[in-house]
């Protein structure tokens, strides 16, 4: 029996997963790991696939069952961190944006950063006025089609590119007048060194959201970028705080507390209410990591962060990769011939088509065009081509790599800043997307978080794929109108509860501690230096024949008593 057990249990070591990777240009990896394999190990193994030296930029994105987002831990197990059965799919993805993704070393890099920012263009997680819409896009038909060509390019012609989650004409004829007329003998690489440098000036550059509500039960997304945290709420960018200022982060269930010191000593927390604790914890893990690439000089000077408290027993995480600075001081030293770059061209994307064939709306069911409530280009569109308007902080993250003009621009008012005239929604597509980066019942939470209505197809659709009971769960902690209490009111409740109930059995611990040590004084025949030295004390003394001898013969007259009566009837 115990050669079967041990055999068996070798057979379970060496079992062999496979795992599914999708790159940025939605091509597929496909590899086998052993189930004590590392993170790290099958980063590496995809690195070495895409020749890439400049890798810390870059991570490993799944979801859970739950439909929550994860980063994997390099540290860690796969198998460990990865709930579902296996087969496993993952995305490779950028995980921290280049401060300046022009000065990356090699153009392998900018191009894999290049995928990343048109697919955040696509998903409308990167926002910007029209003018500055219409340039991006017309980079992006230089780089995947080259210099305009009447023969080849008849009138319309970039009507078949998707580059946003919606399209208009006039929008369309001014990518094909900048494609036709500005971008001319351009190479694909001068394209998207072009397209990084105007992308990292937009204020939403680097954003990766995280929908959740403020204490007075309002939308909002969060994110990190390479600059600071921010938060989005409605069309406005209403907090930007530096890296320098956040003093701590941590959470306590779906809350996220953020510390922040500005200054003259002005101390201030922001609170928000993720909609689990899962997405809470993932929203701190995020933030402990962008703070620690991006602000710190040395990775020896990462510590490991813990977000209990007195009562609440929290998490411990650290981050384990390299920082910034020393990033960019490696990459300086690479010496190698530039690697062959594979561009993606003209084949169609499943999640970020760079050309769709026909009509663009012919591909989503006439019940799914319904659902989309939110057009993010029609609040680009609206918008005028004046500069944006400066967050409500007095330096903007464009101060790090603009001009004097810029940052005097940003001194002179003290407006929030307006990203759209819609509400910022960055799940809201026309297209489907894959499962990994927005699933049916991510974008039906977050239109919710939004304050947006429910379409009955949308509804059905997110039933079909989900248990009713989860559903409804999701449903009504992002829905406020779902329950007698808001989501604010229902959290301090919850907040309030709980830490009563540590409260009251730290308390009870504490007492049965001091009963014990009360007994052993009093009744045992233990004669250490430290019980003898208690015992010869006055006050014990006094104690002891004053109160306990008394206390003692009262408990054993009443438990005669019991026992006596006990035993008469």
């Amino acid at each position: 029996m115990l050669s079967r057990w041990m055999s068996g249990s070798s057979r379970n070591l060496d079992r062999e997963y496979n795992c599914t990777v999708r790159l940025l240009d939605d091509s597929e990896y496909t590899c086998t790991i052993q189930r004590d394999a590392k993170g790290q190990y099958l980063f590496d193994l995809l690195c070495h696939h895409l020749n890439l030296l400049e890798k810390d930029y870059f991570g490993i994105r799944f979801v859970d069952p739950d439909k929550q987002r994860h980063w994997l831990e390099f540290t860690k197990s796969v198998v460990k961190q990865m709930r579902a059965q296996p087969p496993f799919t993952m995305c490779f993805r950028v995980k921290f944006y280049p401060t300046d993704p022009a000065a990356l070393k090699e153009e392998i890099t900018r191009y894999l950063v290049f995928l990343q920012i048109k697919r955040d263009l696509y998903h409308g997680r990167l926002l910007c006025k029209t003018s500055d819409a219409a340039l991006l896009a017309a980079y992006i038909l230089q780089a995947e089609i080259g210099d305009y060509d009447p023969g080849k390019h008849p009138e319309g012609y970039s009507s078949k590119f998707q580059f946003f989650p919606k399209h208009s004409e006039k929008l369309e004829r001014k990518i094909a007048e900048i494609h036709k007329s500005e971008l001319s003998g351009q190479t694909p690489a001068t394209s998207e060194l072009n397209f990084l440098r105007k992308a990292q000036t937009l204020e939403t550059y680097g954003v990766d959201p995280h929908p959740c509500k403020d204490v007075s039960g309002n939308a909002a997304f969060l994110a990190f970028t390479p600059f600071g945290f921010v938060v989005l709420q409605g069309n406005k960018r209403v907090h930007f705080i530096k890296w320098n200022e956040v003093t701590k982060m941590k959470f306590e269930g779906k809350t996220f507390y953020l510390y922040v010191s500005q200054k003259e000593e002005k101390k201030i927390v922001l609170t928000y209410f993720a909609p689990t604790p899962e997405a809470c914890k993932h929203l701190w893990k995020c933030g402990i990591e962008n703070q620690a690439f991006y602000k710190l000089e040395k990775s020896s000077q990462v510590r490991t962060v813990s977000s209990s408290n007195l009562f609440f027993k929290g998490s411990r995480f650290r981050y384990s990769g390299r920082v910034a600075k020393e990033v960019m001081e490696s990459s300086a030293k690479i010496k190698r011939e530039p690697p062959e770059i594979h561009r993606a061209g003209l084949v169609p994307s499943r999640s970020c088509p760079s050309i769709t064939h026909g009509p663009r709306l012919s591909s989503v069911p006439r019940t799914r065009r319904r659902a989309v409530h939110i057009s993010i280009m029609e609040g680009l569109e609206s918008l005028r081509d004046s500069a944006h308007s400066t967050p409500v902080r007095s330096a903007s993250h464009g101060d790090a790599f603009v001009g004097p003009g810029r940052s005097s621009r940003a001194e002179s008012s003290e407006r929030v800043a307006v990203i759209a005239d819609e509400s910022y929604s960055p799940a809201d597509s026309v297209l489907p997307t894959p499962v990994a980066e927005h699933s049916l019942e991510l974008m039906l939470l977050s239109r919710q978080a939004n304050g947006a209505p429910c379409s009955i197809e949308e509804e059905k659709e997110s039933e079909a794929g989900t248990p009713a009971a989860e559903a409804e769960g999701e449903l009504r902690a992002l829905c406020p109108g779902a329950s007698g209490l808001g989501p604010a009111q229902a959290q301090q409740v919850n907040k309030f509860v709980l830490s009563v109930l540590r409260l009251l059995l730290v308390t009870v611990g504490l007492l049965f501690v001091l009963l014990l040590l009360l007994i052993v004084l009093t009744e045992s025949d233990l004669d250490t230096a430290f019980f003898r030295d208690i015992r010869q004390t006055p006050e014990f003394e006094q104690f002891h024949y004053q109160y306990f001898c008394p206390l003692r013969r009262w408990f054993a007259c009443k438990l005669r008593a019991v026992v006596n009566l006990l035993i008469d009837t």
